[in-house]
């Protein structure tokens, strides 16, 4: 397996199928991953296709896999990136880590994603807590 990234709140890795297998670890590891597994449900029913698909969920290790959403992106308009954050808002989810580094290319089908849905709100869930980091954490 290719680790793709290692920092204390996630360890993901690419197998050589092509799977994303991501474990949860650090603060709050336990609600980030149900969150995540409850985010990418609600997506696939509502038809998102630029988001990775859930394949497992293994809840004694914390551990998902998904499809593969393609490569990271190095540079991309910030128009562009505001797009694409804001068509994840028509299927019911703000991202809430809009940045680049949750941005991928998939060549088979010349499509911008979005991955890693841990600190994402449900739109119609008002008041659910927030899972985001703070800089104290």
């Amino acid at each position: 397996m290719q680790q793709v990234k290692d920092t204390p709140r996630a360890l993901v890795r690419i197998g050589y199928d092509g799977l994303v297998h991501k474990i949860f670890k650090g603060h709050l590891a336990k609600e980030r991953f149900e969150h995540e597994v409850r985010v990418l449900r609600y997506l696939e029913a509502r038809g998102c296709d630029f988001v990775p698909k859930l394949l497992s969920v293994d809840p004694e290790i914390l551990k998902i896999v998904t499809s593969n959403c393609g490569t990271r992106v190095d540079h991309l308009g910030e128009d562009r990136m505001k797009e694409l954050y804001t068509e994840l808002e028509t299927f019911g989810v703000r991202h809430e880590d809009p940045f680049l580094r949750n941005v991928t290319y998939r060549i088979a089908d010349g499509r911008f994603c979005l991955i890693d849905f841990e600190f994402a709100t449900l739109l119609d869930e008002p008041g659910q807590p927030s899972l985001k980091p703070s800089a104290a954490q």
